[in-house]
């Protein structure tokens, strides 16, 4: 399990499938400012209150130039019946063996109701035009995280 990605340090790169089937790579979207958000699951209420709100904040995000990505271990179609149902205007990338979540420290132990197991715990990486890592949410509540993030966007 990896530590916390931290704040000033280069975005680990990867490549994960889409909602769509095709292929990102982050550093593809170097020059603007990226929102890389983990989620625990597609179409649970606390993913969905979180998913909209960075839907509802869309036009202050595009004001900011940023690129939202969230990311669950999720397949293809959940990720587009959830994008459909909610009509979420930003990609949903795929990472099953959750790889990338541990790549910037989202996959931890967490305790549910007394059980301990591994998961992605919510965390959002605010990663700048440079490619680096601006701001970092650990253990995000959904409620007003955009807020948060538009924030974040601001300063950087």
């Amino acid at each position: 399990m990896a530590d916390w990605i931290e704040e000033g340090a280069k975005a680990p790169d990867f490549t994960l499938v889409t909602h769509e089937g095709t292929k990102l790579k982050l550093s593809s979207l170097r020059g603007a400012p990226v929102v890389l958000y983990f989620y625990p699951k597609d179409d649970t209420p606390g993913c969905t209150r979180e998913a909209c709100g960075f839907r509802d904040a869309k036009a202050k995000l595009a004001r900011l130039g940023a690129v939202v990505l969230g990311v669950s271990r999720d397949g293809p179609e959940a990720h587009a019946k959830f994008r459909t149902k909610h009509k979420l205007p930003f990609t949903l990338l795929c990472d099953p063996d959750h790889a990338v979540a541990e790549k910037y420290g989202a996959w931890r132990e967490k305790t549910l109701y007394g059980k301990k197991s591994m998961g992605i715990v919510r965390s959002t990486f605010v990663i700048d035009a440079a490619g680096r890592v601006a701001k970092v949410f650990r253990a995000v509540k959904p409620d007003g995280h955009a807020d948060q993030v538009l924030a974040a966007l601001a300063d950087a």
